[in-house]
């Protein structure tokens, strides 16, 4: 088994100074990727380290339990022991799991690549080519181990051209247990672009300022954008809480509504003044220029991501897709623009509050909540899991093909961010692994 955690989810390292850096009380001075065009450039020295298990930011503090309990679960009841990658013992292709802990700030594409070729490693070092793994991913590595089951060790085709699943990583990987994943995006993502991210739910609530992934942050991970919602799950509303049609794939969108800091004049005009990204060289049109250069490029990356997640396979897939997620709690799932007319700008509206349109319409907090939000566990809709839009579309066209194909789906109660340490759900998750039938 392989167990894959989400962003925020695995430790980064100064490679030259052994300091963590994430997860810790206290920001460094690693001022995160290059933010340059040239998106494959962009690394600095941090590596991954362990997957976070627990953290405890401060002494008079809580600790804070993140995969623990899962991992617990699989030591102590499930009769699995930890094996290490590099060195899996004699009997490292039973009754095993490993963590593939990873560069949560890289291209999920990078990601998923190194995960099949660590599993090519493994197989290689247990003499087991015909060896298949199970995983369990929460949140956005189930993105990377659909994309590693999907195309293999391939990148994303160059320019426009169609993308069409091999399913390549199916000799590499039997099954899919998806926690928490946003298979159709999560509006939370756009929501760190603009205002940041806490490492948990109860830590957003009672210290915000503790190592919070800030929005400045963010806006140099690329793999935030490609968390944004994609295909017809992108839903903005007006002023009148209609539907607003938004290409979140257009940087000119982004610059005319101010959203992330790129497109704020205060980050831009420090963005000018710096010599942070002085050695890349500069496209013409200066800093500025490359600002937006790195935008395009970006989207226009996250995009090409999305179409893979979504293409369609024309054959059932080799790979089995369960599904396990939260669906009683309030999740944003549609952002809202406003016009403000005194100030001559555009405000978006994450979370909600009640407001007056430019008609004098006033409309109270509870309409905004019933119109911004879904069912979901507070981070992921129920909809975006199941990807009920794909199967929506794929029927709708009368397609023959298969794009989100799952075998089943279970519920819970429970926030995102404790989907891991559920136990009813570990149960369900471990019981689709041994290959029955989840209740």
């Amino acid at each position: 088994m392989i167990v894959i955690p989400g962003i925020l989810g695995s430790e980064l390292i100064n490679s030259k100074t052994g300091e963590k850096v994430w997860p810790s009380a206290f920001r460094t001075a690693d001022p995160g990727l290059p933010i340059t065009p040239d998106l494959a450039a962009n690394r600095d020295d941090l590596v991954a380290g362990k997957i976070v298990e627990t953290v405890r930011l401060a002494k008079i503090l809580p600790e804070v339990y993140v995969y623990r309990d899962l991992l617990e679960a699989l030591r102590n009841y499930a009769g699995y022991r930890e094996a290490d990658w590099n060195n899996p013992g004699v009997d490292g292709d039973h009754d095993t799991f490993y963590v593939f802990a990873y560069d949560w700030r890289l291209d999920n594409v990078t990601n998923a690549r190194e995960l099949i070729r660590q599993i090519q490693r493994l197989k290689e070092a247990l003499k087991r080519p015909d060896l298949r793994f199970n995983i369990v991913a929460h949140s956005m590595g189930g993105l990377i181990a659909r994309y590693a089951a999907m195309y293999g060790n391939a990148d994303l085709p160059p320019g426009d051209e169609p993308i069409r699943p091999t399913w390549a990583g199916a000799a590499d990987i039997n099954k899919i247990v998806m926690v928490g994943v946003p298979n159709e995006g999560s509006a939370d993502a756009f929501a760190t672009l603009v205002d940041g991210y806490s490492i948990t739910e109860g830590l957003r609530r009672r210290v915000p300022l503790l190592n919070k992934l800030t929005a400045e942050d963010a806006i140099r991970t690329p793999s935030v954008f490609q968390l944004l919602p994609h295909g017809s799950a992108v839903r903005f509303l007006d002023e009148n809480l209609q539907p607003l049609p938004v290409d979140l794939y257009d940087q000119e969108v982004w610059h005319r509504y101010g959203w992330s800091p790129l497109n704020t004049p205060e980050f831009r005009r420090h963005y000018a003044t710096t010599n942070g990204e002085s050695a890349h060289a500069l496209p013409e049109g200066g800093k500025l220029a490359g600002l937006d250069l790195y935008l395009t490029a970006t989207l226009k990356r996250a995009h090409r991501f999305h179409q893979a997640l979504d293409a369609i396979s024309e054959s059932q897939p080799p790979v089995t897709l369960l599904a396990i997620g939260g669906d009683c709690e309030e999740t944003l799932n549609s952002p809202v623009v406003i016009r403000d007319r005194q100030r001559n700008r555009w405000i978006t509206l994450i979370r909600p509050r009640e407001f007056t349109s430019s008609s004098g319409r006033k409309f109270k907090e509870r309409q905004v909540t019933e119109a911004m939000y879904a069912p979901g566990d507070g981070r992921v809709t129920r909809a975006s899991l199941l990807g009920e839009n794909l199967q929506r579309l794929q029927h709708g066209n009368e397609s023959v093909g298969y794009n989100l194909p799952l075998t089943s789906a279970v519920f819970g109660c429970e926030l995102h961010g404790q989907l891991p340490r559920n136990k009813s759900l570990q149960d369900n998750a471990l019981t689709a692994i041994v290959g029955e039938a989840l209740k």
